[in-house]
C-alpha cells in the first residue's frame, strides 16, 4: 500500500480484502494439515470441515476501510478451485457434506385477528374495570370453549407460495415494507412460534419442517435485522462461546488436533477474514454500553453465523445503515461462500443496487404477502414490463420491481391502466400463476422432489454429516452438537467471565453491601449478654436475611433482559434453555458467597452475635443457603412473567409474606390459623429459624434493667438492683428465682423454635428449597418461558371526534390523488408536495449561509486522543440539497454532529459560521436534526408526536390552528395517513424513520435541516420519494446538509453538492454533483478514475478512493489530490467571499435571543399533557403500582385483622404502621427505570431546544401525582378499616390524618426515586441504591432500634434526618394517643409481693414512675401488671409526641419538596449524554 493510505488508523480501515481472506484460509489449512500424516486425505478433510465450520469465510466488513494484508509473493489462493479439488478428495474419502436444498408448496402464514383487526392500546381505566371483569370473562370463555370449537379469527399475512431453491443458490426477497419478506424468511428459516398458524409443505433436502426443527435445530438460522449481543461480553469471548458449543467433534476434525487447537485456530482466522481482529479485547456493546462500532457488532454477527455451519441462512435486511460499497462487499462474500460451501442463502435487501441484484440467481417479488413473482433475475424487469408497466430504464431494477407493487409510484405504459393491467396483488399473484416462469418453478420443483424421493443422496449425505460432528456422548437424535454437560460448562465459563467483567457493577455491589453491613454493625454495635439484647439479636438475623431478599429480587428483571438472547443463542442449536439456567446458579455460586460472606464478618462481629468459629460459619451458611433459595424463586417468577410490570405484581403477593411470615414480627403461635400455612412453605422462616437457632443455643442472658419488674425509677431505691425474690423478669424463657436465661428457652418461649430442628429441619429443607427452586427454572424456561411477539403489529390509539375527522380528510385526499390521472413524473408528486409550495416564497429571501472551515475533532481515548476530523471546509447555501458520503467508519455522522453543534465530549477547533458570524444561543432553534436514532415518547400516535414538535418549536406567535393543518400536510407528505392514530413504540422501521423526519420538518427550520441517514431502512420507492422531498424543500430556499448509504444514481443526481470523506475524517472531495453526476465524474476521470457508463457514480467513487475490497484507483491518496486541486482552491475562495459579502452587510439588530420557542408555561402544560396521556396509555406500570399498594396492605392487614387493645395489639399497631416505610423502596423500584428511560427520549428533544430541563422534571412528576394520591388512598383504606384504627382520642379525625401522611410518603417515595434517577447513569446503578436507602431509612427511624437503644451517633444525626422517623412520629402518636390497653391474660407480670403487703404497697410507686396499670393491686400474692394503660405510655420514651404530629408532617412534606428541588437541579446539569 502506498505511504498515504499508512497513515489511516487501521481501526478505520477496515474492508474485508477477500484475496486476503483467501490466503489467510489457505494459510489455517496449511497450519492444520501439519498435524495429519496424510497429506491428501485429512489435508482435504479438514479444509471441508473447517469450511463447514466457517460458513461465511470471506465475510466482508460492514462498517470501515479495506483489510491492511501484507503484500505476498505467493500466488493468489483460488478458494474455489482449492475447495472443488479438496471435495473430489472429500468424497474418494466417504466424507459426507452438507447440501441443504430448500423446497416450498402452498406455503401460507396466518396471524390472529380478522381482516380489518385493530390492536388498540389499552388503558389504564380499562385495565381497572378488565380486573374487576376478569372473573366473569374467564367464566364466559369457559363456557364458550365448552359449548362452543370456534377459533379466534385469523389473517393470512403470506398467501400461497411455491418455489424451489437449490444447494448453492441465492434469492433475492423483494417488496415493499409489510409485503411480507420477513415473515417468509422467518418462515422458511423454521422460525414459525410467532404465528398462528403456517401451513404448506416446507423440506430441506427431502426432511420435513417438524423433524428438521426436532433434530437438525441450528442447521436452518434466521439473521435478524438488529444485532443482539451480550454486551458486556468481548468479540473473542463471544466467539469462542460460539465455537466451543458448535465445534465438531473427534471424527470432524483431523487426527490430533484438539478441540481446544482447532477452536483457537478457527477464531483467529474468522477474526481476521473478518478484519476485526483489533476488537479482539473490546466489548461488543450495545446503545447503553460503548463497545464496538455498528458495522464491527454486525461483523460478530456473522461471526456467529458462521460458528452455528448451517447450510441454510436467512439475512434479513442485514445492510440497513451499510454504505454502498460495503452493503456490496456483504452480498458478494455471500455469493462465495454459497458457491464455494454450497450453502442456500435467502436474503431480503432494502435499496439494493444493479450491482448487487446481479449476484443472486432467484428473484421473489411479494406484494401484500402474494408472490408475484419467482425466478431468474435477469426476467423480472421484462417480466413486468410485458404485463403493462413502463420501462423505466434509469431505474435500478430491484427498485422497478417494488415500484410495481406500490400503488403510489407504479407508472402503467402509454395505452395501459390499472383497469386493463394487473395491478393488485391478487391480479398480480394470479396473473403470475399463468405465466411460463411459473410452470418452469412448478416442474423444477417435481423434479426436485422426485429427486429428493428416490435417490436421497443430499438427505442421507447432510444426515451423516450432521452426526459426525457431534461430540463424544451427545444422542444421535439430539439436535445439538455439543451435550448438555458440555453445554452448561461453556456457559458457566461464559457466565463467570460476564460477571467479572463488568467491574463497575462489581465494584459497586460489593461497595454497597459492604456499606450496609457497617450501617446494620454501626446501629447494632456490640450488642450486650443481657435481656436487652435478646430481642435485638433476632433484630440482626433478620435484617441480614432482609438484605439478602433485597439483593435477590435484582434477579427478575435480569431474566426478562437476558431472554432475547436466550431465545436468539438456543434457536442457533448452540444450547438447550435449561443448561442456562445451572450456568447461571454456577457461575453465582463464587462471586456471591464472597460478597455475603464479607458482609456476614461485618455484621457477625460487629453486632457481637455468638464469638465462635461454629458460630459464624453456620450463620454463613444459613444467610447463604437462604440467599440461593430466593435467589431461585425471584428467578423462577423472572421466567415466568412476560414483563416486568407483571413480575411486579406477583412480588407484592409474595414479598410482604414473605417478610412477615419468617416467625419474627410475628411468632408462630400468633399467626391466623387461616396463614398459618405460609409460614411453611416460605423459604426465608427455614433460613431465618436456623441463624436464631445457631445464635441462642450458643448464648445466654442475664436479666437486669427494663426487663425487671417492678425496679426502681429515677431517684428511688425501693427495690433491689438485682432480680430479687419478689421481683420477676418479663424476657420470654425467665424462671422465677433465676437471673439467667438460656438462649433455648428464650428461643423456645418468644418464637416456638427448637434448636434440635437446627440441622435435621432448617438446613435440610431450605437445601430442598434451592433444589426445588432450580427444578422450577428449568421447568418454566423449557415449557414456560414466554416468548416476546415478533411480529410487527400496529398498535392504535381509539379516535376522538377530532381525529374522526381528520382521519376522513386525509382518506379522501389519498382516494383523490390515487384517482388522478399521473402521467408525468412531475405531476405525480405535485398532489403530495403541496406543503412546500404553500409556503411564502418570500420567507426564504433572507436565509443565511453555513459555512466551516479548518474543522476538526479530536477525542480522548485511553492513552492520548485520537482525530476523527481534519481539516474539513464546506458551506451550505440556502435552496441547496448537500450529501455527505463516504465509507462507513469515515466520519459523516461524526462530522454532522459536530456542525449541528451535538457533541459535548472531544474537543473541535476550526470556524463554524452562520453569514461569517459565530454561532448565536439560538442555532440549535434555528435547525432541525433528524438523528440516526429514531429516539421518540413510545406511546405518543403519530399525530400527537408531530404535534407535539409543532407546538414547541415553532414560534409562539403562530396561531395553534396553522401548526395543526401544516401537520396535517407532512402527514400527507410523509405517506402516514393510515399510522396517524398508531402508537410510536409498534410502527415498523422504516414508518418511525418516516415520523423521525416529520418531527424535524414540523419544526420548520429556519436556518438548516440535518439529516443523519435519512433513507436507510427505507425501501428504495420510500428513499426515492423521501429525497425527492428534500429537492423540493430545497428549492423553496431551505438549506439541507444529510448523510446518505447507497444511493442510487437517480438519487445522487438530486443532489447539488456533495462532502466525500474518507477514513479518518480526511476531504476528498467538495463541490457540485452536476447532471447525470458530470462534474464528480470529470473530477476523478482527470485524476484517473474513469466511471463506466453504466455504472453507479456513487458506489464508484467510493470503490476508487479505497473504501470498497477493490484497491484504490490510482497512485494517490485521494485527500493529497483534493489538497493539490484546483477546486479545492476555489472552496476555500468561496467560502471567503461568501463571509466577506456577508460581513458587508450591516449586522441583524442586537435582539434578545430566545433559547426556546415558547414560554415556560406553556412548555410545560403541553409536557404534562403528553405525559399525561403516556401513563394513561402505559397501564402495566400505573396499574402494576396500584395492584402492588392494595395487595401490599391487603396482605398486612390481613395478619393484622381487626386488632384489639391488647399490648400485643398495641405491639402489631406499630408494625401495621411500620409496613409504611416500606412502600417508598417499592414505588422506586418501579419509578426508577420509567425516569430513566424518559430521560433517554428527554436529551434528544433538549439537543433542539424543545423544552428545559426544568419542565422534563417538573412534568415527571405532575404526571405521577393523582396516580400516587389514588394508590395512598387505596393503601390507606385497606390499613385503616381491616386492621380498626382510630379507637383512640382522636377518633375517626385521626384516621383521615393518616390519609394525609400517607400521601405524603406516597410522595416522598415518587420524589426519591425520580432523585435516584435523576443522579444515575444508568438504570443498574440507580437500582442498587434502592435498597441501600431504604435498609438504612428503616433502620434508624426508632422501630426496629427504639430510641433509647439508639447508639448516641446515630441518634444525634441520622434518627433526626431520617424523614421515616417523622412519618411514624405522626402516625403512631395520631393513632395510639388515648388508646386504653387492656392485657391478655397471658400479658401480665406476674410476681409476689413481700409478705403482708398488697401488690399496690409493693408496686404502687413503681406503677406511678413507670406507667402501666395493677390488674390486682389489692391482692398479696400473684400481682398481676400491664406495662401500659394507655397508648401514651408507649411512645412518650420513644421521643414522640403528640403536640408535633403537625409539625412532623409537614417536615415529611419538606423532605418532598427537598427531594422536587434536587432532581430539576439534577435533570439540568447531569444528562449523562456522551456524544
Amino acid at each position: 500500500m502506498t505511504q498515504g493510505v499508512q497513515h489511516v488508523e487501521p481501526a478505520a480501515n477496515s474492508h474485508v480484502d477477500v484475496q486476503g481472506a483467501e490466503e489467510t484460509f489457505n494459510e489455517l489449512i496449511r497450519q492444520l494439515s501439519r498435524h495429519s500424516q496424510s497429506r491428501n486425505v485429512h489435508r482435504s478433510n479438514l479444509a471441508s470441515r473447517t469450511a463447514s465450520v466457517m460458513s461465511h469465510t470471506t465475510t466482508p466488513d460492514v462498517e470501515k476501510g479495506k483489510l491492511n494484508v501484507e503484500d505476498s509473493d505467493e500466488k493468489p489462493f483460488d478458494l474455489r478451485e482449492y475447495l472443488t479439488s479438496s471435495n473430489d478428495a472429500n468424497q474418494a474419502a466417504g466424507i459426507q457434506h452438507k447440501h441443504v436444498g430448500v423446497t416450498w408448496d402452498d406455503l401460507e402464514v396466518n396471524v390472529i385477528g380478522g381482516v380489518g383487526f385493530k390492536a388498540y392500546i389499552p388503558t389504564f381505566g380499562g385495565a381497572v374495570i378488565g380486573f374487576f371483569m376478569a372473573p366473569f370473562l374467564w367464566l364466559w370463555g369457559l363456557l364458550m370453549g365448552f359449548f362452543s370449537n370456534k377459533k379466534p379469527p385469523t389473517r393470512t399475512i403470506l398467501h400461497k407460495s411455491s418455489g424451489v431453491l437449490k444447494a448453492g443458490e441465492m434469492c433475492l426477497v423483494l417488496g415493499c415494507p409489510g409485503a411480507g419478506c420477513t415473515t417468509f424468511l422467518k418462515t422458511i428459516a423454521n422460525y414459525r412460534d410467532d404465528y398462528a398458524s403456517v401451513s404448506g409443505n416446507v423440506r430441506y433436502a427431502g426432511i420435513d419442517a417438524e423433524e428438521m426443527a426436532k433434530y437438525y435445530r441450528g442447521e436452518v438460522v434466521y439473521n435478524q435485522e438488529d444485532d443482539i449481543h451480550i454486551a458486556t461480553l468481548t468479540v473473542a469471548q463471544s466467539l469462542d462461546f460460539a465455537l466451543s458449543t458448535k465445534a465438531p467433534g473427534p471424527k470432524g476434525r483431523l487426527p490430533g488436533v484438539s478441540s481446544k487447537e482447532f477452536k483457537s485456530t478457527v477464531e483467529d482466522a474468522v477474526l481476521k477474514m473478518l478484519n476485526i481482529p483489533h476488537t479482539r479485547n473490546t466489548l461488543v456493546g450495545n446503545a447503553f454500553v460503548r463497545g464496538v462500532s455498528g458495522g464491527e457488532r454486525k461483523r460478530v454477527s456473522i461471526a456467529e453465523m458462521m460458528a452455528t455451519r448451517a447450510r441454510v441462512q436467512c439475512w434479513d435486511n442485514s445492510t440497513r445503515g451499510l454504505d454502498a460499497s460495503t452493503a456490496l462487499d456483504f452480498v458478494k462474500s455471500l455469493r462465495i461462500m454459497t458457491d464455494v460451501l454450497g450453502q442456500t442463502t435467502f436474503v431480503t435487501l432494502y435499496q439494493a443496487s444493479e450491482s448487487i441484484y446481479e449476484l443472486f440467481d432467484k428473484v421473489l417479488v411479494l406484494d401484500k404477502g402474494y408472490q408475484v413473482y419467482f425466478g431468474p433475475p435477469s426476467e423480472a424487469r421484462s417480466y413486468f414490463e410485458g404485463l403493462g408497466y413502463r420501462p423505466l430504464p434509469r431505474q435500478s431494477t430491484p427498485d422497478y420491481l417494488t415500484g410495481c407493487t406500490d400503488p403510489n409510484e407504479r407508472q402503467f405504459a402509454d395505452g395501459h391502466s390499472a383497469s386493463n393491467t394487473p395491478s393488485s396483488p391478487e391480479d398480480l399473484d394470479a396473473t403470475f400463476r399463468k405465466s411460463p416462469t411459473y410452470k418452469g418453478i412448478q416442474d423444477s420443483y417435481q423434479e426436485v422432489m422426485r429427486q429428493m424421493e428416490t435417490e436421497k443422496i443430499d438427505q442421507e449425505a447432510f444426515r451423516a454429516a450432521v452426526l459426525a460432528d457431534k461430540r463424544r456422548g451427545v444422542s444421535k437424535k439430539s439436535p445439538y452438537t455439543l451435550g448438555f454437560s458440555g453445554q452448561v460448562k461453556a456457559l458457566t465459563i461464559r457466565q463467570f467471565r460476564l460477571r467479572r467483567q463488568d467491574r463497575f457493577q462489581l465494584v459497586t455491589s460489593f461497595t454497597l453491601a459492604i456499606a450496609l453491613a457497617l450501617v446494620i454493625g454501626g446501629a447494632y454495635f456490640n450488642l450486650p449478654d443481657t435481656s436487652a439484647g435478646a430481642f435485638t439479636r433476632g433484630g440482626v438475623v433478620f435484617l441480614a436475611l432482609l438484605a439478602v431478599v433485597i439483593e435477590a429480587f435484582a434477579e427478575m428483571p435480569l431474566q426478562m433482559l437476558g431472554r432475547p438472547i436466550v431465545n436468539k443463542q438456543t434457536s442457533f442449536g448452540f444450547y438447550r434453555p435449561a443448561a442456562i439456567v445451572l450456568a447461571n446458579f454456577l457461575a453465582d455460586i463464587p462471586i456471591a458467597a464472597v460478597r455475603i460472606f464479607i458482609f456476614n464478618v461485618i455484621v457477625y462481629f460487629m453486632t457481637n452475635l455468638a464469638r465462635s468459629a461454629g458460630g459464624f460459619w453456620t450463620f454463613h451458611l444459613f444467610v447463604y443457603t437462604g440467599y440461593l433459595a430466593l435467589q431461585g424463586f425471584f428467578r423462577t417468577l423472572g421466567l415466568l412473567c412476560v414483563n416486568f410490570d407483571s413480575a411486579f405484581r406477583l412480588v407484592a403477593v409474595f414479598v410482604p409474606n414473605l417478610m412477615q411470615y419468617t416467625g419474627y414480627t410475628i411468632p408462630t403461635f400468633n399467626m391466623k390459623r387461616w396463614l398459618f400455612w405460609i409460614y411453611y412453605i416460605n423459604p426465608l422462616s427455614y433460613a431465618w429459624g436456623g441463624a436464631m437457632e445457631n445464635e441462642f443455643m450458643r448464648t445466654s442472658y442475664i436479666c437486669d434493667g427494663d426487663y425487671i419488674v417492678p425496679r426502681n425509677g429515677p431517684g428511688m431505691d425501693i427495690y433491689p438492683n438485682d432480680l430479687g425474690p419478689n421481683q420477676v423478669c418479663t424476657l420470654y424463657g425467665a424462671q422465677p428465682g433465676s437471673d439467667a436465661i438460656p438462649g433455648k428457652d428464650y428461643l423456645e418461649a418468644a418464637f416456638a423454635l427448637n434448636t434440635a430442628d437446627i440441622w435435621r429441619r432448617c438446613l435440610v429443607v431450605t437445601v430442598a428449597f434451592i433444589i426445588f427452586f432450580l427444578f422450577t427454572q428449568l421447568v418454566a424456561i423449557e415449557l414456560f418461558s414466554p416468548k416476546l411477539p415478533g411480529t410487527s403489529m400496529n398498535v392504535f390509539a381509539k379516535e376522538n371526534a377530532e381525529t374522526k375527522r381528520l382521519n376522513a380528510i386525509q382518506r379522501e385526499k389519498k382516494a383523490a390523488r390515487a384517482n388522478e390521472k399521473q402521467n408525468e413524473e412531475d405531476e405525480k408528486v405535485e398532489g403530495k408536495e403541496r406543503l412546500v409550495d404553500a409556503e411564502d416564497a418570500n420567507a426564504h429571501a433572507h436565509r443565511k449561509v453555513f459555512t466551516w472551515e479548518d474543522l476538526n475533532y479530536h477525542v480522548p481515548v485511553p492513552g492520548g486522543t485520537r482525530r476523527l476530523l481534519h481539516d474539513v471546509c464546506g458551506y451550505v447555501k440556502p435552496g441547496t440539497l448537500t450529501a455527505l458520503m463516504g465509507a462507513s467508519g469515515a466520519g459523516k455522522t461524526t462530522c454532522l454532529d459536530v456542525l449541528a453543534q451535538r457533541k459535548n465530549i472531544g474537543v473541535v477547533t476550526g470556524d463554524i459560521l452562520v453569514d461569517g458570524r459565530p454561532l448565536g444561543s439560538d442555532f440549535a432553534r434555528g435547525t432541525a436534526y433528524a438523528e440516526q436514532m429514531d429516539v421518540h415518547e413510545g406511546t405518543a400516535t403519530v399525530r400527537e408526536a408531530l404535534r407535539f414538535s409543532a407546538y414547541l418549536r415553532q414560534p409562539a406567535e403562530v396561531p395553534i390552528e396553522e401548526k395543526n393543518d401544516y401537520v396535517e400536510e407532512i402527514i400527507e407528505l410523509l405517506e402516514l395517513q393510515d399510522l396517524t392514530e398508531a402508537l410510536v413504540f409498534s410502527l415498523s422501521v422504516e414508518a418511525r424513520k418516516r415520523l423521525t423526519i416529520g418531527v424535524e420538518l414540523a419544526s420548520k427550520p429556519a436556518l438548516l435541516l440535518f439529516l443523519d441517514e435519512p433513507t436507510s431502512g427505507l425501501d428504495g420507492q420510500s428513499a426515492w420519494n423521501l429525497v425527492r422531498f428534500l429537492r423540493k424543500l430545497a428549492d423553496q430556499g431551505q438549506a439541507i446538509l444529510c448523510t446518505i448509504h447507497q444511493p442510487s444514481s437517480l438519487l445522487f443526481e438530486s443532489f447539488d453538492r456533495l462532502l466525500l470523506l474518507e477514513s479518518g475524517g480526511e476531504t476528498v472531495y467538495f463541490g457540485d454533483i452536476g447532471k447525470d453526476s458530470q462534474v464528480i465524474r470529470e473530477y476523478f476521470a482527470q485524476h484517473g478514475a474513469q466511471c463506466p457508463s453504466n455504472v453507479n457514480p456513487a458506489e464508484y467513487m467510493l470503490e476508487a478512493i479505497g473504501a470498497g475490497l477493490s484497491p484504490r484507483v490510482g497512485p494517490r491518496d485521494w485527500k493529497d489530490v483534493w489538497l493539490d486541486s484546483p477546486e479545492y482552491k476555489r472552496v476555500r475562495q468561496e467560502i471567503n467571499e461568501i463571509k466577506a459579502q456577508a460581513l458587508a452587510n450591516p449586522a441583524p439588530p442586537q435582539q434578545k435571543t430566545k433559547t426556546y420557542a415558547t414560554s415556560f408555561i406553556y412548555q410545560l402544560k403541553v409536557v404534562v399533557q403528553r405525559n399525561n396521556m403516556a401513563l394513561w396509555r402505559s397501564p402495566d406500570y400505573v396499574f402494576s403500582r396500584l395492584f402492588v399498594h392494595a395487595m401490599f396492605s391487603l396482605f398486612i392487614s390481613l395478619s393484622f385483622l381487626r386488632l384489639g387493645n391488647s399490648v400485643r395489639d398495641l405491639q402489631y399497631r406499630v408494625f401495621g404502621m411500620f409496613w409504611l416505610a416500606v412502600l417508598p423502596p417499592i414505588i422506586m423500584t418501579q419509578l426508577v427505570p420509567l425516569f430513566i428511560f424518559n430521560r433517554l427520549t428527554f436529551i434528544r428533544e433538549a439537543s433542539s431546544r424543545i423544552y428545559s430541563p426544568y419542565v422534563f422534571a417538573i412534568a415527571q412528576l405532575l404526571g405521577e401525582v393523582p396516580y400516587s394520591i389514588l394508590c395512598a388512598i387505596v393503601y390507606w383504606v385497606l390499613m385503616v378499616y381491616p386492621m380498626g384504627f382510630g379507637k383512640g382520642a382522636t377518633g375517626t379525625n385521626g384516621t383521615g390524618f393518616q390519609l394525609l401522611v400517607v400521601i405524603f410518603i406516597e410522595f416522598f417515595g415518587v420524589s426519591l426515586g425520580q432523585l435516584l434517577g435523576s443522579l444515575a447513569p444508568s438504570i443498574q446503578i440507580a437500582v442498587l441504591f434502592v435498597p441501600f436507602t431504604s435498609v438504612v431509612l428503616a433502620i434508624f427511624c426508632g422501630v426496629t432500634i427504639p430510641y433509647p437503644s439508639l447508639i448516641p451517633f446515630w441518634r444525634d444525626w441520622l434518627y433526626q434526618l431520617d424523614p421515616f422517623t417523622r412519618m411514624l412520629s405522626a402516625m403512631l402518636s395520631t393513632e395510639l394517643h388515648g388508646l386504653p390497653i387492656v392485657c391478655a391474660s397471658d400479658e401480665f407480670s406476674v410476681f409476689n409481693p413481700p409478705s403482708g403487703q398488697t401488690c399496690f404497697e409493693w408496686a404502687g410507686e413503681f406503677v406511678s414512675a413507670f406507667g402501666g396499670y395493677l390488674n390486682n393491686p389489692n391482692a398479696t400474692a400473684a400481682c398481676q401488671y400491664c406495662q401500659y394503660k394507655v397508648g401514651d405510655e408507649y411512645f412518650t420514651p420513644l421521643n414522640i409526641s403528640f403536640s408535633n404530629r403537625w409539625r412532623d408532617v409537614f417536615i415529611v412534606f419538606a423532605y418532598f419538596v427537598f427531594n422536587v428541588i434536587a432532581t430539576i437541579a439534577a435533570s439540568r446539569f447531569l444528562r449523562y449524554a456522551r456524544r
